[in-house]
């Protein structure tokens, strides 16, 4: 129950078309209500460096209250955001409808968007937004580009750095050779008729990261749901524009919300349910782009019909059941809640999947990893991630239990990985599975 309301929390479009909404004087006295509210609650004070940012900033300020805090000094309170929703959807007590109104991470995006409009976001993080183009040149030469992005690499590392602002030592996604789409196209799994679940149907949005980085999670997909009787398809029109969102670039994220939605409006009508393959990009299909494409039925349609991959194999097990033949693991499994999971709105799917494996054991840690997107690889950023990523990657590990881990989330995934590396003092990391499907699929012998 949210102090102040018995109702559920709400949001409220974003009106990035009003003029009003860029308005820098506006945008000040917003920041300046919110803000006020946070210093006198605090409730969020361990969720992300946004907040105690912001209190050690009023704390430190002349009169220790934010009334003699400059309003230059909000920015690097607002570049510790990563957008990841926790704040809205766990802590907050005063989210609408309550009256003091406040949405933290939209407000958040308001600032930078009026950063974008006046063209003062980063260059290097400006580039790494361009994740089509990055990931076709990848995909096109992806051993030169895995060689040059190896964090071992002293030679190109340091050079990316200076230029991107890219920290030297961030594990940074592999290229594949082949695309999940081309992958998906030629070697399409033989759906079983007799399975449970046979007659479902989906289309499988195979999400940039899952098409150009890490293919195996839609491989995987696509054989645990083909074993279990659902007939998939796989496309992938264009990136869902969260990379473009973190900068507040909101007319590229609006016209690709519109663009990837016509070009899955006929597998909607044709009956086909949509499943997202990361959940970022699963929150985006949901929930952010009906709140910023308001006009688009379109978008609305492919909201109402988007899974994420856990939630719908979950939901494939409640209803009709999963096909048999998992076998247990040789190990156990710690598997990592992601932060825009948890926003979804839908439980600890990826913990549900996990236990789906028999007689296996399944930890679960749910909490921040530190990533947060393009954010945690930056050079400002990447200590400060590692830092609020410690209690995870010692969860993670479960006691030096943990044979796998995973997280829903790919990025967050690597980042725990290389977590655990850099405090393990030698002893050997757990098995990265780049998602709990893939350990599915591993139970399922189809791996």
């Amino acid at each position: 129950m949210r102090e102040g309301s018995l109702d559920a929390p709400v949001r409220h479009p974003i009106d990035w078309n009003d003029p009003d909404f860029y308005d820098e004087a506006k945008l000040d006295e917003e920041l300046r209500r919110v803000f006020d509210i946070c210093h006198g609650c605090r409730r969020c004070f361990n969720l992300c460096d946004s907040f105690p940012r912001l209190f050690d900033l009023i704390d430190e300020s002349a009169s220790g209250e934010l009334d003699t805090v400059e309003s230059k000094d909000f920015k690097p309170v607002v570049d510790a955001c990563t957008l990841c929703d926790m704040c809205f959807m766990v802590k907050c007590p005063y989210v609408p409808p309550h009256e003091f109104n406040l949405d933290f991470p939209h407000l958040m995006l308001r600032y930078r968007a009026v950063e974008h409009r006046k063209g003062q976001r980063a260059m290097g993080e400006r580039e790494l937004t361009k994740t089509d183009r990055n990931g076709k040149l990848g995909t096109m030469v992806s051993g030169l580009a895995n060689w040059a992005s190896s964090e071992k690499n002293t030679l190109t590392r340091p050079v990316m750095e200076k230029t991107l602002g890219v920290h030297k030592e961030a594990a940074l996604p592999k290229f594949t050779g082949k695309t999940l789409v081309a992958r998906a196209k030629a070697n399409p799994p033989q759906v079983d008729a007799a399975a449970p679940a046979h007659g479902r149907k989906a289309v499988i949005y195979a999400t940039c990261y899952g098409n150009y980085n890490t293919p195996e999670i839609g491989e995987a997909a696509l054989k645990v749901l083909a074993k279990n009787g659902v007939a998939c398809e796989v496309v992938y029109p264009e990136c869902c524009g969260m990379p473009q969102m973190e900068q507040g670039d909101l007319p590229k994220v609006a016209h690709k919300a519109k663009s990837v939605a016509a070009n899955l409006k006929p597998w909607i009508e044709k009956g086909y349910d949509v499943i997202a393959l990361v959940p970022s990009c699963a929150l985006m299909l949901k929930f952010e782009w009906p709140l910023i494409a308001t006009d688009d039925p379109g978008v609305k349609a492919l909201a109402e019909a988007t899974f994420d991959i856990s939630e719908y194999i979950v939901d494939i097990a409640k209803k009709e059941g999963l096909a048999e033949g998992l076998k247990p693991l040789d190990g156990a499994v710690s598997v990592h809640i992601a932060c825009h999971a948890r926003a979804q709105n839908m439980g600890q799917k990826g913990a549900e999947l996990a236990k789906l494996i028999p007689e296996t054991k399944i930890g679960v840690v749910e909490r921040c990893s530190g990533h947060g997107g393009s954010w945690g690889i930056m050079k400002d950023n990447f200590e400060v991630g590692m830092k609020v990523g410690k209690p995870v990657f010692r969860q993670m590990k479960q006691n030096g239990d943990a044979k796998y881990i995973a997280s829903e989330c790919p990025l967050a995934g690597l980042h725990i990985r290389q977590g655990i590396e850099r405090s393990g003092e030698g002893e050997v990391a757990p098995e990265l599975a780049p998602h709990p499907v893939v350990l599915l699929a591993k139970a399922y012998g189809l791996a």
